[in-house]
Order: C-alpha cells, then sequence, then structure tokens
C-alpha cells in the first residue's frame, strides 16, 4: 500500500501513528528497495532555488551597457547619413561582441555550477537496520535520521527519540535562542515556533543527539513553502565587481573629456559634424574594455574551480580576494596539523603504563609486559565501546567507519583485543547519554548492563577526575584522595608532553544511576594515550606561510603540552619555545587590558580554549588591523568563522553547521591546502590585476591615438569599427590569457596584499599612462614616418596606424611580466594560453585581410609586404623601449 504523502499535523500524531503513517520503522527505517521506489515517486529532496537566468536572459543582458547605446547610437547615425556599410558593420560588431559575453558567461556559470555540485551535504539515514551516510538529496519520505550537534537538518522530520537535544531554528521561526526538543504529542493548532517534537529542513543541531522520521521534503517542507514565496533576490556584487565598477566609470569620464576636448578642437577647425561624431563614437569605443566584466567573471570562476581540485572549495567569490590579504591565519590542531588517523598508543592505570599497538586487528603490547591491572583494561575496553557514538561497519571492505576518530580508535582497539564492540553495545543497552560539550568536557552514556545500571564516562583527565569519587586499583576499588588526583595529572602531563591526546575513563555501577545523576559517583580506571601524528607535508607550507608574511597561530581545545609538542614538530615554534596559553587563564574580553591584548598577539599557541576565546582571539587580531583566516569544524566555532575575515571548515570532519558559514571548504582538512589555496587567491588577484592594466594601458593608448589623430589628421584616425575590432581581439583573448595564468612562483614571497587599496594603484596608474604613452608614440611616429617620407594617402596610412595598433597591443602582453623575472623565461612566455591568443588574433586578422567583405566593411586595403613589415617592426617598439626602462629603473621598480 502505497504512503499518504504529504500528510498534514505530523506533529499530533503518536509515535507509533506517525511511523505507521509513513510504512517506517525507528529501529530499522525502510528498506533501500522501498527508498528507491520513494524517490522515483516523490523525486530529489532539493527545493527551487533561484532561477538561473535564461539563455535569451543572458544573451538580452550582454545589449544592456553603456558601450552598447554609444554604438547603436553610432549605427542610427550612419543610417541617417545613408552610410549603410558601416551601419550594418557596427551592428554585426554589437552582436558578435554581444556573442562573446554570452558565451564566456555561460562557461562561467558552468564553473559555478561545478563548484556547487563539489559542496554536497549528507546524512546519516537508517535503511535495513543500518547506518549510511547518503546525499541529503536521496532522502524520502519515512526515512529514520539519525542527529547529533553539527549537523544542518536535511528535511522535516517527527522526533523519535532526544538526547538533550537543541535546536536553532532562527532562520525559520526568527527565535534566536536554541530550542529544547522532545517527542511527545501535540495539539494539531500548535503554531511553528512551539512544535518542540518536530525538527525542520535548514535548522542546525546545536547540542545532544536524536533520531527523527522524515515528513517531509523539498518544497512540502516549512523552508520549502516559503523559499517558493520568493521570486527573485539581489545578486551580491563582490569587493572585486565593486573596483571593476569603480575603475569603468573613471575610464568612460575619462573618455568624456576627450571626447570634449576633441569636439571643441573640431569645432574650431570647422571640421565636418559627420567627422567629429564619428571620431567621438570612436573615442567612446576606446575608452572602455568591453571584455573586463566577463573576462573578470571567467577568470574568477576558473581559479575558483582550479582551487576547489586542489581541496580547497570557494564558495563566496569575495573570498578570493580577501584570501589574498590574509596575514593571520588561526588553526586547529587536530586533523589540520595532524593526520587525524588516531590510534591507541599508551594505558595509563593507577599501577602502570603499557605501550600498545594495533597491527592487523590485533593488539600487541610493545614491551612484551604482562598485563597486571586485568580489570582496569577490561573496564577500559567496555567504557570506549559504550561511550561511543562511531560505528564500524564490518560488512564493507576495510569496515567502513563513521563518527569521531577517537572513538573509532576506541572501537578498533576493542575488536583488536579479542572483544567484540558491537556485542558490548547489545548487552549493555543505553537508556541516556550526556554528550561531550565544552563546558563539561565530559561524555557519558547510561545503560542496562547484565548487573543492573552502569554509566561509561570519558573525557578530559582534569574535568573527569574532579567526578570522580573512587579509584579502582587492580580488583579493589578505593576512595579517591588528592594524592592519587595529583599523580594521575602528573602522568597525564607527561603523556601530554610527548605528543599524546589523553582521555580518563570511569565509570559507576550504583543501583540508583538514573539520566539526572550520571556525573555522580564515578569510579576512576585510567587513562588512554592516542597518537595522532603530525602531517609530513605540513612543515614546509607553515614555511611558505612564514615567507609570505603570514603568522600562524594554533588554537585548540587539546591539553597545553600536546599542542605545544605537535607545534614544535610541525615547525609552528622554535624548538626552545616554552610559552603556551591556557585558556582558562586568559581574561574574559570586556575586562582585556592593552597588556593582555599585546599577550595575545604575541603568542602562537592557546590551549585548552573554549568557542568563545577563539572568536575573542580573532576579535583580538582583526582589532590590530590583520585579516584573518580561520579554521573550524564544530558547531560552537560557527561564531568564529563567521567572524573572521575567511572561514575556512573542514570538509572530512567538520560539521554541516561550519560548512554552511565558512566561505571554503578543505575537503582533505589539511593545512597544507590551506597555504595552496592562499597563494592561488594571491594568483587569481596577481592576475586579476594583470590582465585589467593591460586592457586599461591598451584602452587608453587608443584614446590618445584617436584624440591626436583626429586633431592633426583627421583623415588618417582609426574608424569606430576598427578599433571595435581591435578591442574584441586585444581585449578578450589575450587577457583571458592573463586571466587563466598560473601566476609567479614568488607570488609566496611576498607581503600580503592591503585589502583597502584599489585594484588599480597608484603605481599602476604610472605604469598603465607610461605603457599607454609608448605604444601611442610608436603608432603616431610610423603615421609620421608614413604621411612624411613616404607620402602615403591617408586610407594607407589609417590602415598602417591599424596594422601598427594591433601588433603593439599583441605584443604588449609581454610586458605583463613580474618586473624581476628574466623576459624570456617567465610566467607570461611559460603560459600556452598566451601563445594560443596571439595565434588565434594573428589568424582573425589574416582572415580580416583575406576575406574581401570583411577588409572592405573595416575600410582596409591590401599592403605591400613593405608596409606590414614596418607596422610589426613598430609594433615591437613599445616592448624593447619598455623592457629597457624596467633593466634601467629595475631597482626602483621592485619596490
Amino acid at each position: 500500500m502505497p504512503v499518504k504523502y504529504p500528510i498534514e499535523n505530523v506533529h499530533a500524531l503518536t509515535l507509533p501513528q506517525a511511523l505507521e503513517a509513513f510504512q517506517s520503522d525507528a529501529s530499522t527505517g525502510i528498506s533501500q528497495v522501498e527508498a528507491d521506489k520513494r524517490f522515483e515517486q516523490f523525486g530529489a529532496n532539493v527545493y527551487q532555488a533561484q532561477k538561473q537566468k535564461r539563455l535569451f536572459e543572458i544573451l538580452l543582458q550582454q545589449f544592456k551597457s553603456l558601450i552598447v547605446y554609444i554604438l547603436l547610437f553610432g549605427a542610427a547615425v550612419s543610417f541617417y547619413f545613408n552610410d549603410l556599410i558601416d551601419a550594418f558593420a557596427i551592428l554585426v560588431v554589437v552582436l558578435v561582441n554581444a556573442l562573446i559575453g554570452f558565451f564566456m558567461e555561460l562557461q562561467a556559470r558552468s564553473s559555478m555550477n561545478a563548484l556547487k555540485e563539489m559542496d554536497v551535504i549528507h546524512s546519516k539515514v537508517l535503511r535495513d537496520g543500518k547506518v549510511n551516510e547518503i546525499p541529503s538529496e536521496k532522502l524520502s519520505p519515512g526515512d529514520v535520521i539519525m542527529l547529533e550537534a553539527g549537523d544542518i537538518i536535511p528535511g522535516d522530520g517527527r522526533l523519535l527519540e532526544v538526547n538533550q537535544l537543541q535546536c536553532d531554528e532562527s532562520s525559520l521561526t526568527g527565535e534566536s535562542i536554541p530550542t529544547e526538543k522532545n517527542t511527545e504529542e501535540l495539539s494539531a493548532d500548535t503554531v511553528l515556533g512551539d512544535r518542540r517534537n518536530m525538527v525542520f529542513k535548514g535548522a542546525s543541531v546545536m547540542n545532544g543527539n536524536g533520531k527523527a522520521l522524515i515528513t517531509g521534503i523539498a518544497h512540502q517542507t516549512e523552508l520549502g513553502a516559503i523559499s517558493s514565496l520568493v521570486e527573485s533576490s539581489k545578486e551580491t556584487t563582490t569587493p572585486l565587481d565593486k573596483k571593476l565598477n569603480t575603475l569603468s566609470r573613471k575610464l568612460i569620464w575619462l573618455s568624456l573629456i576627450f571626447i570634449s576636448i576633441f569636439a571643441i578642437t573640431g569645432f574650431i577647425q570647422g571640421k565636418e559634424w559627420m567627422v567629429i561624431i564619428k571620431t567621438s563614437i570612436a573615442l567612446a569605443v576606446a575608452a572602455f574594455p568591453e571584455g573586463l566584466p566577463i573576462v573578470a567573471t571567467v577568470a574568477l570562476a576558473y581559479g575558483m574551480l582550479l582551487m576547489g581540485r586542489k581541496n580547497a572549495l570557494v564558495k563566496k567569490l569575495s573570498a578570493v580576494e580577501t584570501l589574498g590579504s590574509t596575514n593571520v591565519i588561526l588553526t586547529d590542531k587536530t586533523g589540520t596539523l595532524t593526520e587525524n588517523k588516531i590510534y591507541v598508543e599508551l594505558l595509563s592505570f593507577p599501577e602502570e603504563q603499557l605501550k600498545v599497538s594495533v597491527k592487523e586487528n590485533k593488539l600487541e603490547f610493545q614491551d612484551g609486559q604482562p598485563v597486571k591491572s586485568t580489570k582496569n583494561f577490561e573496564q577500559i575496553i567496555l567504557i570506549g565501546a559504550l561511550c561511543n557514538n562511531a560505528s564500524v561497519d564490518l560488512d564493507k571492505p576495510a569496515g567502513k567507519t563513521t563518527g569521531d576518530p577517537v572513538e573509532i580508535a576506541l572501537l578498533h582497539f576493542a575488536d583488536a583485543s579479542g572483544k567484540s564492540s558491537s556485542d558490548f553495545k547489545k548487552q549493555y543497552e543505553r537508556t541516556a547519554e550526556l554528550p561531550f560539550n565544552s563546558e563539561t568536557k565530559m561524555m557519558v552514556t547510561l545503560h542496562k548492563g547484565p548487573n543492573g545500571p552502569f554509566a561509561a564516562a570519558k573525557g578530559s583527565v582534569e574535568d573527569l577526575l574532579q567526578k570522580c569519587d573512587k579509584i579502582q586499583t587492580g580488583d579493589a576499588v578505593n576512595a579517591m584522595n588528592d594524592d592519587n588526583r595529583k599523580k594521575i595529572l602528573a602522568e597525564s602531563e607527561q603523556m601530554a608532553a610527548s605528543g599524546l591526546r589523553v582521555l580518563g575513563f570511569a565509570f559507576s555501577e550504583d543501583a540508583g544511576l538514573n539520566k539526572d545523576n550520571l556525573l555522580e559517583k564515578l569510579t576512576y580506571t585510567g587513562m588512554v594515550g592516542f597518537l595522532d601524528p603530525p602531517r609530513l607535508d605540513i612543515k614546509d607550507a607553515i614555511t611558505t606561510c612564514r615567507k609570505a608574511g603570514i603568522k600562524i597561530v594554533m588554537i585548540t581545545g587539546d591539553h597545553p603540552m600536546t599542542a605545544l609538542n605537535i607545534a614544535k614538530q610541525v615547525g609552528l615554534v622554535e624548538e626552545t619555545e616554552q610559552n603556551v596559553l591556557s585558556g582558562k587563564d586568559i581574561p574574559p574580553m570586556e575586562s582585556l587590558s592593552e597588556e593582555w591584548k599585546k599577550t595575545i598577539l604575541s603568542t602562537s599557541v592557546f590551549a585548552r580554549t573554549t568557542p568563545k576565546q577563539k572568536l575573542d582571539i580573532a576579535d583580538v587580531y582583526q582589532k590590530a588591523d590583520n585579516i584573518v583566516a580561520m579554521t573550524g569544524d564544530g558547531v560552537n566555532d560557527a561564531p568564529a568563522l563567521k567572524k573572521a575575515d575567511v572561514g575556512i571548515a573542514m570538509g572530512l570532519r567538520g560539521t554541516q553547521v561550519a560548512k554552511e558559514t565558512a566561505s571554503i571548504i578543505l575537503k582533505d582538512d589539511s593545512f597544507t591546502s590551506i597555504a595552496e589555496a592562499v597563494a592561488h587567491g594571491r594568483i587569481i588577484f596577481q592576475n586579476t590585476q594583470k590582465f585589467v592594466v593591460y586592457l586599461v594601458s591598451c584602452n587608453l593608448s587608443e584614446i590618445f591615438i584617436v584624440t591626436i589623430l583626429g586633431i592633426f589628421a583627421p583623415a588618417a584616425t582609426l574608424l569606430p569599427l576598427q578599433i571595435l575590432f581591435l578591442n574584441m581581439v586585444t581585449d578578450v583573448f589575450p587577457a583571458l590569457a592573463l586571466g587563466v595564468g598560473k601566476g609567479d612562483k614568488t607570488v609566496m614571497e611576498l607581503p600580503p596584499r592591503d585589502p583597502k587599496k584599489s585594484i588599480v594603484t597608484n603605481k599602476s596608474w604610472t605604469a598603465i599612462f607610461l605603457y599607454a604613452v609608448a605604444i601611442s608614440i610608436a603608432v603616431i611616429s610610423v603615421v609620421i614616418y608614413s604621411t612624411q617620407v613616404l607620402q602615403l594617402d591617408n586610407q594607407t596610412v589609417n590602415n598602417i596606424a591599424f596594422i601598427t595598433l594591433t601588433f603593439a597591443q599583441l605584443f604588449h602582453v609581454f610586458n605583463m611580466a613580474a618586473v624581476k623575472s628574466n623576459f624570456f623565461l617567465n610566467g607570461i612566455t611559460k603560459n600556452k594560453f598566451v601563445w594560443l591568443a596571439l595565434l588565434i588574433c594573428i589568424v582573425l586578422l589574416a582572415l580580416v585581410y583575406i576575406i574581401s567583405p570583411f577588409r572592405t566593411t573595416l575600410h582596409l586595403v591590401q599592403l605591400p609586404a613593405k608596409l606590414w613589415v614596418i607596422s610589426i617592426l613598430a609594433g615591437m617598439i613599445p616592448v624593447g623601449v619598455i623592457q629597457l626602462g624596467k633593466a634601467l629603473f629595475k631597482k626602483y621598480l621592485n619596490k
């Protein structure tokens, strides 16, 4: 019998009624076969996001610009004066330019869609009695999902089990305080904000865990209903877009100034109005680099896609620019600086310490010594298996694991000892749980054991000892005293100083145990030291960041000595460094003195910190005018990730809340990927600066040439169509090649860029002006030589000016190499796309001259080889002059 979906007022149903309505089971979920049927019937769990522009709308958008309006005005003027060839040619050029923009925007959209596909949220779903992780879009009504702190809820659901479950539903209800959840049925008229037995798509789990029956997916969710009301939303403008728009406005004003100068001069000289209008149109065309917005979009999208392939998924365009300015990285330790492949290394009991290892799923004692503390050893194994939310699926190849790496290590440890962690969980049915949080720093579970209630606890040794009133030594259980605590804490310090992550273990078998007194009457049984070795490639990455002027700061909740040991191993601090700032020693932010702020700014390792302190440390650095990138993985890291200039979430172990908040997601959780992302962010912005300088200098040279020739040799000046052809050739292809370049190898040897500076700095404007002057002088010189020495006619002189300017602009791409690089071997000459762009441009120019209609349209005539040689050689002069100038003033330019 098929499920009737959707079902109204699920919150008013009892749990059996809800499960029956969706034909599901709380302990096994639905079968995979049934899930596939429902997926076919109800579709994917995705609601319609903001609609992408239709192809026609994208094409139409290409005509909405000032330059197009100017060109259309020019076409109208040509029609009025019966100059049909020019009129139709201008319209064709406008159309071709629009088509280029259309296809480039399609490519950019394709790149952005590829980026989105990399960011897939997974959910833990119970099917056929087994917990599996699947993409959230594959969920169906009737699925049973597992929820824990940090999860983004993938669909609306009726809660089946809760354990101190709290959800942030502010995005849906506007209520900023997390909602306490339960499983009790409610009246049918209960308002959305009071439906405590439900969870809703898009909300986040802030604390505890639970199990929920999926009752709504896609547009049948509360969030989907709201989203369907939103027809459109404003597109956000990135800082880079704003800077490019500002630059475009400057160029428009510049063109208006030169148009005014030419028009006034032409009027005084008595030039014909047709000449003044055509030349003014040419100046307007020359002023604006048509390909600038398109090239910027494609270059950014292409760069972001490459970063995604390098394990850094960029979610926000603005993060690319900010990343290049980052000068402080606040990083976690576990999994970022270390491998996050944790395994049990050392057992510490009141009577002895044992070094162990797990090889081929068998436990080995490294020194071969017998176990004296048999009872403690067995209790550690039992507690580790029970106080645990991880899972190992032995039916899958290599045993597929899900959960926290420490808990997975404890399961492997239990199984390798000859016991069965799954059998323990069956024998000791869990009845309650106190989840780990940053306040208690412990996790405790309550079970129905063979001999009565049994509580299993693990957590910070220091905090756990405060809750223990007894200690197990061999077969005896004695009262805990201060001497015991001091000895245990001293041993934990030694273990942490050797680089181990240390957890304490305790239990209780009191008959009066219940979910309200789990932290009372605990018996300490021992400690486990976990080894999480540093990543092999971290040291080089940290050294690279330091050379780039970036300070690396470790902020971890781990033990101070463990943190310092890892920091030394990865080269974050010197071997002699002893300064570790513990969270308990840092005063509250509101009472932080200037001296304390200086202390924080001079410290590289913070340990035992709370999420609030992580946020405060970031704030101290930002108020000291630093650009801060911060890593995070937990739900409590979300505020800090949002606070940082660049939030970086861990893709492997990160919670969905952290991933949603962050602007960058690391797919491998490695610090090396952070360093590579910073380098790539710098390269993307460096490439952007290169093609902007290239485009603007080319267009400024056109303004100079058209203005000068318009005043002194109007019959030989460049025509609007010729300039349009130049811009379509020299703007689009070489600029795109610069935009997708690999960048200079020295990019990480430079200090971070000041984000307040314009994309075109004063130094860049100086270079642009000199580049434009050099190109203009070459073209004007050839015009003078052709007119005065060769005494050529006006149309031939015009053609020579056109060819010279074309090659001068094409060769100009080689001036974009770094000042201190070798002219013949640099990032430009090694860029295969540059050579491809030059080839395409030369072929297009040849086709224009070979095909008669094109040649006629652009007012070109066939020139003898001698004039071609003169024009090409003249086009090379600016490169030679500029390179000579760079060589002579290299010392000044490198400052």
